[in-house]
């Protein structure tokens, strides 16, 4: 069998990917079969190619007859697909507003924490007396942080907040991708 044929099986076989392997290989096998059939009756290789047809209609004709060959009702299959789907339906209600809420939020504060510490340290420094500045600070008790305290546990809070709105952000996609993948592996 030459290169041209070779191809041609290797190509049918990455279109039977959505195929269990056991079926696919036997597939392959067929295939191959009914070419070496061919060659035997002294058939030349672009005969050969043009009686088989494109690779992709051939293993799409393979892929049509597994589809109709429907497997029935099955009571199992109806209640993994309903408990898969009130699962995610449940928690979906939570984990993705919250996340997809928390996310931004904390990334700006992140953002606008540090920038408010500098602000609060240049009217320090300057004297320029802006107003409401005097509300930008940290508070612990009855002890409230100097301006250039306030301005390097700014950085540290945006640093912080910063981090957080990252990870609700990453945990966020994480679940998406998660629940995504389940039901692609449901083989609904």
């Amino acid at each position: 069998m030459n290169a041209a044929l070779e191809k041609y099986l290797s190509t049918v076989d990455k279109c039977l990917k959505p195929l269990p392997t056991s079926e696919r290989v036997d597939i392959v096998k067929e295939i191959k079969s009914s070419i070496l059939e061919m060659e035997s009756e002294d058939l030349s290789t672009e005969q050969i190619l043009e009686r088989l047809g494109k690779p992709k209609e051939l293993a799409r004709a393979y892929l049509g007859d597994l589809l109709t060959k429907e497997k029935g009702f099955s009571w199992k299959r109806i209640m993994i697909i309903c408990a898969f789907y009130s699962v995610v339906g449940f928690s979906g209600l939570v984990v993705i507003p919250c996340l997809g809420i928390i996310a931004p939020t904390f990334l700006v504060c992140g953002a606008v924490t540090p920038l408010l510490g500098v602000v609060k340290l240049v009217d320090f420094l300057l004297h320029l007396n802006l107003p409401f500045v005097d509300h930008i600070g940290f508070q612990f008790g009855a002890v409230s942080a100097g301006p250039v305290s306030t301005f390097f546990l700014s950085i540290l809070t945006g640093v912080i907040l910063f981090a957080l709105g990252y990870g609700a952000w990453k945990l966020l996609l994480l679940y998406c991708k998660k629940v995504s993948r389940t039901k692609s592996d449901l083989s609904i």
